[in-house]
């Protein structure tokens, strides 16, 4: 038996207000529509049960064993569906129960937990992971939906992506991390040539700061000593504190080892600026949950004007 095209979920939504109500009035206010439109959604479910669900004693619907049956049935049905498309959103990564937020490591100084607070106030529901990462590690796993949005330095190979769309928060510029007993530790600003023999750490490729270092470094027209390499920048910070090297890193990072590790400006011609933004799939971007830390972010913006 094939199902009548006339049989529709709307049509049993219909009919259930009807026997929740008993009554065509209270049924058309509970569904903001007109008594005729709910009387006529029965008929036509009749029509298409090719069974009576009601008999009439005078303006009223009595409903027959039949109307019960279906009503214990529908019940169930419409909820297998509203569970169906539920899980279907969620596997999507639409309107899930938790957002997955993808971020820098530097960025879990300040940034992160002030739009973590703020999500958290718009949608108190919502579970959030946190999954901290490099530039191309987040941004590989956004692509391949692991993430819902990232916050990252938004690069050439971020900003070029037709799949993706992205919103700019900050812009923050890269400083010379030096010990605080360094001799450079005291200068208003830094001339980079004078620090060719200086042994530096770095972060790992794929690190923004990374990339933007060598841009630096190529300014400066040395290729620095480099002792070793991490992949965090709080090990970074902490290795310059014990003296192990120098290093170039965002300023958002100052406050980590404020009395023990001075970020010196650099000189003019080697001033370089990281923009830090979320970055989300545009196939994603009417998702409830990404709509409001999208919101959260534009407010973040706002406070921080570049």
């Amino acid at each position: 038996m094939q199902i009548d095209e006339e049989l529709t979920l709307k049509k049993l939504e219909v009919f259930l207000a009807f026997m929740r109500s008993g009554n065509l009035g209270k049924a058309a206010t509970e569904l903001n529509t007109s008594n005729v439109s709910v009387h006529r959604a029965i008929h036509s479910l009749e029509n298409a049960l090719r069974c009576p669900l009601f008999k009439h004693e005078g303006r009223n619907l009595i409903p027959l064993e039949s109307a019960y049956v279906l009503e214990e049935r529908a019940q169930r049905l419409i909820q297998d569906v509203l569970e169906t498309v539920r899980q279907t959103r969620e596997a999507a990564g639409f309107s899930a129960e938790r957002f997955k937020l993808g971020a820098l490591y530097s960025l879990t100084v300040k940034t992160v937990p002030q739009l973590i607070m703020g999500l958290k106030l718009r949608r108190s529901e919502l579970n959030i992971d946190l999954i901290l990462g490099s530039n191309v590690d987040l941004f590989y796993k956004l692509k391949n939906m692991e993430l819902d949005a990232i916050l990252v330095s938004l690069n050439e190979s971020v900003s070029h992506d037709p799949d993706c769309a992205q919103l700019a928060l900050f812009a923050d510029d890269i400083f010379l991390a030096a010990p605080a007993d360094s001799p450079f530790a005291q200068q208003t600003e830094v001339d980079l040539s004078e620090l060719r023999d200086a042994t530096f750490i770095t972060l790992t490729q794929g690190f923004a700061t990374h990339q933007d270092g060598n841009r630096v470094f190529q300014q400066a027209g040395f290729d620095p000593k480099v002792a070793m390499q991490v992949n965090d920048i709080f090990t970074l910070l902490s290795m310059v504190n014990s003296g192990v090297g120098y290093a170039l890193l965002p300023g958002r990072v100052g406050m980590v080892y404020e009395s023990r590790v001075r970020l010196v400006p650099l000189q003019a011609r080697y001033h370089l600026q990281q923009h830090i933004g979320v970055v989300f799939l545009k196939a994603k971007e009417r998702d409830p949950n990404l709509l409001a830390f999208l919101a959260e972010c534009r407010m973040y913006s706002l406070k921080h004007p570049s």
